[in-house]
């Protein structure tokens, strides 16, 4: 039952977009074979995302929750941040979002390594769910450390090679994917509850805090790099003789790709299980078997996202490209940016967590409404970007300064979530078809994708710290309106009361 209401939220998420494409085929964009490699890949998609989150439920999350709660009442600050950052590092390898991102990466430019940069982007998680943690203890405002990190990231970012720019910020928002945000949010929780006071409200901005620290590191790796970079790669796709050989030659080399990254995450946990945690018989086997259920569903992810989904996401993009009225490109990227979030299993979760936080008063429908707009108009303009080459800065410094002093208006409570949220907007369509759809169309415009078409993740990550504080300012503002009337209304009524006791 549980594997069966997983298969469900997974096909919410994938099927939307197979059916924009296949709608696309038929009429604007025609794909040849490469559609029912796209549909195969899509069905494996599902199951692999399926498998993959009940195997983090009942393996990884659970222990990331007590891991949090046992490091906490050691009362050690020192092995608290360390374990932060161990933690946030090995769960970061093991992100399937962060190595589809370093494979479309190192594919457009080969000067950029792959194993680097996961490398880099792994550092920068540690680091930052360290300060993280560190924040819920000594309960520093989460604004003034926005404030202070974002600053530093523009310093840096004016300073670094602009090949690292797109694939900075893109790294920010695929890092908080399918297996970092359910372990972070986990280890936050246990965090939380053991300090006690206003844990809970603490406990949000977690992962808004984490997905900074990916973003400084590749800026900084920009910065170091003397390798060749903005040369763009000839991409040769292999097709097997049959449709079934074509995603069964993937297995192998997947299988040990994710092996490699699945291994630390395991020595953790073992490490863990003898040290730290005091876990029974059957919870041991429980983690275990969630672990195979782990490994399984990566496979499969990313045999279908290297078989089906990029390759037919690219493209897509590059014969739309070519379309007489060229900013067609533009409109069938809003409307697959409105879709991609629409169909996010952890829009969902965000959006039911800002119902029970308002009290009821900010409906789930008002928050879809407000996160489709604002990834619908992130894909958009990055469709616009890829069109006309203008720089990723002309978007992101005014879309982050706004984002930035809207914190100083809203509510403490909104401002977390909407940093959270960002991450969680830019899950796994983003990182796959959308970011091979923006690679497809920028090769087929004769641009340079490393520059033109890296930081559409970004830009899907962003809009959400924008339209999720404006939500939290109307709603501030209309509860203390209604506060008003209500003093309003009780005034008359004591003064009457006052005159009959005279």
């Amino acid at each position: 039952m549980v594997l069966l209401e997983k298969i469900k939220e997974s096909a919410i998420s994938v099927i939307p977009v197979m059916l924009v494409v296949c709608l696309l085929h038929l009429t604007a964009a025609p794909l040849g074979d490469a559609l029912a490699e796209f549909l195969v890949g899509g069905v494996l998609l599902i199951l692999g995302l399926s498998v993959f989150l009940l195997g983090a439920d009942i393996g990884v999350v659970p222990v990331g929750q007590k891991a949090g709660s046992a490091l906490t009442s050691r009362r050690n600050l020192p092995l608290l941040l360390g374990a932060g950052f161990v933690i946030g590092f090995f769960i970061t390898v093991a992100e399937p979002d962060v190595h589809v991102l370093a494979q479309q990466v190192s594919a457009v430019d080969p000067g950029i390594s792959r194993s680097m940069l996961v490398g880099m982007i792994a550092v920068g998680v540690g680091l930052f769910v360290a300060i993280a943690m560190g924040r819920i203890i000594f309960q520093i405002p989460l604004r003034l450390l926005l404030l202070l990190f974002y600053l530093l990231i523009f310093g840096c970012a004016a300073l670094t090679s602009p090949a690292f720019l797109g694939v900075a910020f893109d790294a920010g928002g695929a890092t908080t994917g399918p297996m970092t945000v359910p372990f972070i949010m986990a280890l936050g929780v246990g965090v939380a509850a053991v300090r006690g006071g206003n844990g809970k409200d603490d406990s949000f901005g977690l992962i808004g805090l984490a997905s900074i620290g990916p973003v400084l590191s590749v800026l900084i790796l920009g910065m170091l790099h003397k390798g060749r970079t903005g040369a763009v790669a000839e991409v040769v796709e292999a097709h097997a003789s049959t449709l079934l050989g074509h995603f069964w030659a993937l297995v192998p080399e997947v299988a040990g790709e994710v092996g490699m990254a699945l291994g630390p995450l395991v020595a953790l946990f073992v490490i863990f299980r003898i040290f730290l945690l005091r876990l029974t018989r059957y919870q041991t086997i429980r983690t275990g078997v969630g672990l195979v259920y782990t490994f399984l569903g990566l496979v499969c992810f990313f045999v279908g996202v290297k078989g089906g989904f990029i390759p037919a996401g690219r493209e897509l993009g590059a014969i739309l490209a070519q379309h007489d009225f060229r900013y067609f490109l533009i409109l069938v990227g809003v409307a697959l940016g409105a879709l991609a979030v629409c169909a996010e299993p952890a829009v969902w979760v965000l959006n039911a967590q800002v119902e029970e936080v308002s009290g009821g008063h900010i409906k789930r429908g008002v928050m879809l409404v407000s996160l489709c707009i604002g990834v619908a108009a992130a894909v958009g303009m990055s469709m616009l970007r890829v069109v006309t080459g203008l720089s990723i800065w002309w978007f992101l410094i005014p879309g982050y300064i706004l984002a930035l002093a809207l914190t100083l208006f809203c509510p403490r409570m909104f401002t977390a979530i909407a940093f959270d949220s960002g991450g969680v907007a830019s899950g796994p369509m983003a990182s796959t078809f959308i970011l091979a759809f923006t690679l497809g169309a920028s090769r087929s415009l004769g641009g340079n994708p490393i520059t033109d078409a890296f930081g559409v993740i970004a830009m899907i990550a962003m809009t959400p710290l924008i339209t999720i504080q404006i939500l939290g300012i109307l709603f501030d503002r209309r509860e203390k309106a209604a506060v008003r009337r209500r003093d309003a209304l009780r005034k008359p009524a004591s003064s009457a009361a006052g005159e009959e006791r005279s």
